[in-house]
């Protein structure tokens, strides 16, 4: 007897393997899955996509009765997750997954470009790293792709555990553990653990872990398995590599242990946390047998446009926009990074750092105390979290240190200033919308 999810799959085949959860997307035969959220119910949606084109809608309403365009089951994200699993076990593409608190998007991109100078990849779109994110990029792949790179965020432990047993990974790699999503996590033994879910899984299916081997979180997660690859700065791991130059932007060496003939290649990323990223994708491309020559071609055409380490010159300023996300871990390397790297008249404007729990008002008064120990000729703090220190530390008139609520009100204050010939930091959580600061210049 054909299952549910074997029915649904025939049906997601003929229509050419397009699904929707947005009728304001629908495309002419798709699956509609009526998806539920906290404002909203896609059942109350179904009717209206198949309107307007869809050629089945998948829904778990009991008050729909069951005919040839309505399919319902017990529950629409389960069903599309299984159904994610069962396209992901038809094809014979190799599943690298990766997760971390910082670094994996950057990571997942240069890891697929390097990978696309041999292979026929597909990597994670966007922010589709989740729950729903996830199983929709599985459906996205078609079975000409050889490689794909998911991406899994996760905010909360089990998370990566799921995302694990929907796509079923051959390979693995943690990017690093850090300081992100403390309140969901439960702290950063939670992080740990959490992030650590997909080592479990690996370890559990025989599958190859790729490891950052200078990391000591990692490598105690990572245990005495025996399948994996290690790269890093040592000259012992499988993949060595060294920093040649980082202003304005990253130029590392590499060689692997059976080759010690040192090859360069430059990137377009700023900041020296970036090291990691590359060699990774350095490493998984000999993995699968890139030539050096794509290695390079590779990683020097990746030229990031996500917010994520752009280095962007505008009059006679310099911008370093970082303001994707923002969490302690990353907030301190960026200021390290900028500190070390740029010797010009420096300008940070940070935002608040969201979802750290009980450990928000400490983190947020490190990186103050972080940036009194720094080279910064301007420092504007965005955000209510930094803005509860505005009366405890007092800042004098004419000091460095400016307080205001929100990116509107740093917008409206910047304006009035007259910041030439600077090197600017941006850097703060997407609830800030730290990108409407760029306005003011």
């Amino acid at each position: 007897m054909e299952s549910v999810i074997e029915n649904i799959y025939s049906k997601f085949i003929s229509a050419d393997q397009t699904v929707c959860t947005d009728t304001r997307k629908i495309s002419a035969g798709c699956l509609f899955f009526a998806l539920r959220g906290e404002n909203f119910n896609g059942n109350d949606f179904a009717i209206d996509s198949i309107k307007k084109g869809a050629g089945y809608a998948i829904v778990d309403d009991e008050n729909f009765k069951p005919d040839e365009r309505l399919i319902v089951v017990h529950d629409v994200l389960k069903t599309l997750q299984q159904l994610a699993t069962f396209h992901r076990r038809q094809l014979k593409t190799k599943m690298i997954a990766l997760t971390g608190s910082n670094g994996k998007t950057t990571t997942k991109e240069l890891i697929n470009a390097v990978l696309s100078q041999k292979f026929n990849t597909h990597a994670t779109q966007g922010n589709l790293n989740n729950h729903i994110g996830v199983p929709l990029t599985l459906l996205s792949l078609k079975s000409s792709h050889e490689i794909a790179v998911i991406e899994m965020g996760a905010n909360h432990q089990k998370e990566i555990e799921l995302l694990s047993k929907i796509a079923e990974p051959d390979f693995g790699l943690i990017t690093n553990i850090g300081k992100a999503h403390l309140e969901g996590f439960g702290g950063i033994e939670g992080v740990k653990k959490g992030k650590g879910e997909l080592y479990d899984y690996l370890k559990k299916t025989n599958g190859k872990i790729f490891l950052h081997a200078d990391d000591a979180i990692l490598n105690k997660l990572c245990g005495d398995y025996a399948s994996i690859i290690t790269y890093g700065s040592s000259k012992n791991f499988d993949f060595t590599g060294t920093i040649e130059e980082s202003k304005p932007f990253l130029q590392i060496n590499w060689y692997s242990k059976n080759n010690s003939e040192k090859e360069i290649v430059s990137s377009n990323l700023t900041g020296n946390y970036n090291f990691e990223n590359i060699l990774a994708a350095v490493c998984i491309g000999k993995y699968f047998g890139v030539e050096k020559e794509g290695i390079k071609k590779g990683i020097e055409n990746y030229v990031p446009s996500n917010q994520r380490s752009q280095v962007v010159k505008k009059n006679s300023n310099t911008f370093i926009l970082d303001y994707y996300n923002a969490n302690p871990s990353s907030m301190e390397a960026a200021l390290l990074n900028f500190e070390k790297n740029y010797s010009e008249k420096k300008i940070a404007i940070l935002g608040d750092m969201l979802e750290l729990g009980d450990e928000s008002e400490r983190e947020h008064l490190n990186i103050i105390e972080l940036l009194k120990k720094l080279n910064v000729e301007e420092i504007i703090l965005v955000g209510k979290n930094f803005n509860q220190f505005s009366n405890k530390l007092n800042p004098r008139k004419g000091s460095n240190l400016h307080f205001l609520n929100n990116s509107d009100e740093a917008n409206t204050f910047i304006q009035k200033q007259n910041f030439l010939n600077a090197s600017i930091l941006i850097k703060g959580s997407r609830g800030l919308k730290m990108e409407k600061i760029m306005e003011a210049f």
